[in-house]
């Protein structure tokens, strides 16, 4: 059996040996979709599926809530149109806010909306809405438990050509990290619509995280999306792999590709807190073995989340997949998903190399 893994893994690039053992797999088996998804027809067509970007269904879902609810204000930090908030602007002028380039003022008077019964939607680029406002946000809209919608574009490597001053890799860190703070990171630009309508009656902080590149779009409408409630999209029994953003699209094309010899169980977890801990502990049973992926430092990410999580509940072999504790450089969204492993191909050579050591 591992001699038969170690012969589907040599056709990959050599990585550094983790020294976890040798893996037990029950080989040949494929994985099924655990239920209806309602996903896109041919969904795993990378090359002829819509590809959006997040950033463009959060801001239809506030402009849909502007509609519904007279109680919704949007502010922004000068980035209106890049960060989608004039979708919203456009229709509803007098219940937008540009405060320009003072993201820690617009946390303060989104915090202050909130305490007059307003719902106020904070939108931004991702290192200077949640970077910039930390404190802010710790001080006067967690603390206080008000129940402000921080909307982020530009988040990870996705955002390419800005550099790292842009490329916002610890916000999941520094929002897990709050009492009180809901975290959600949608799998696509459809998801990130159903994500914003959701959050709308929720108590407390909500940050939902959303990148500037065009990603598959391979959800529907019909597609459930319930807050803090894990996707099981792809049953499996030799590895539970996990991911959030547009890394789930990735984890559901190896999962096919790898079918005939590794049954992945694929799940997309796009709340990162409060976590599914059921969903999650109950396939890490089954499996035996977790890996993570993700767009973001893996120092305080999804996958430090699930690792948390599961020490406790269920210790188990977890990987975690993503940026590696460093600051990238600046380049296409793809060039920098390749040089750091964050595509598809580099995804699936660091998960078999973690296959083929650990036990």
């Amino acid at each position: 059996m591992q001699s038969r893994l170690r012969q589907l893994c040599e056709s990959y690039e050599e990585l550094p040996k983790l020294s976890l053992g040798a893996p037990k797999l029950s080989l040949g088996r494929t994985a099924k979709v655990s239920m209806n998804y309602y996903f896109s027809k041919n969904y795993l067509d990378e090359k002829n599926i819509q590809q959006e970007p997040m950033r463009n269904g959060a801001g239809l879902g506030m402009a849909e809530l502007g509609a519904q609810h007279k109680d919704v204000v949007v502010l922004a930090a000068d980035t209106a149109e890049s960060s989608r908030a004039h979708y919203f602007a456009e229709k509803f002028p007098e219940r937008f806010i540009q405060v320009g380039v003072a993201e820690q003022n617009l946390t303060g008077v989104a915090s202050g909306l909130a305490y007059d019964g307003k719902v106020p939607y904070a939108v931004t680029y991702a290192a200077f809405l949640i970077g910039r406002a930390w404190e802010p946000i710790r001080t006067t809209v967690a603390y206080p438990e008000n129940h402000v919608v921080f909307v982020s574009s530009h988040a990870g490597l996705a955002t390419g050509p800005d550099g790292p001053t842009h490329q916002m890799t610890e916000d999941i860190a520094i929002t897990r990290c709050l009492p009180g703070f809901t975290v959600i990171a949608p799998c696509d630009a459809e998801q990130a619509r159903k994500a914003v309508l959701a959050s709308y009656p929720m108590k407390g902080p909500v940050y939902i995280r959303n990148c500037r590149e065009k990603t598959p779009v391979f959800t529907t409408k019909k597609t459930p999306f319930e807050v803090g409630k894990a996707q099981v999209l792809r049953s499996g029994t030799d590895v539970t792999a996990i991911g959030h953003g547009y890394m789930v699209y990735w984890l559901l094309q190896v999962a096919e590709e790898l079918k005939d010899k590794i049954s992945l169980e694929v799940i997309n977890l796009h709340t990162v807190k409060p976590l599914d801990a059921q969903t999650l502990v109950t396939s890490a049973k089954k499996t035996g073995k977790v890996f993570c992926a993700e767009d973001h430092n893996i120092i305080g990410g999804m996958g430090s989340a699930v690792a948390e999580l599961l020490a406790e509940k269920f210790p188990v072999p977890v990987f975690r997949h993503g940026v590696r504790d460093v600051f990238a450089e600046s380049g296409s969204a793809k060039e920098l998903w390749g040089k750091y492993g964050l595509d598809k191909e580099g995804t699936k050579k660091i998960l078999l190399e973690f296959l083929r050591n650990v036990k």
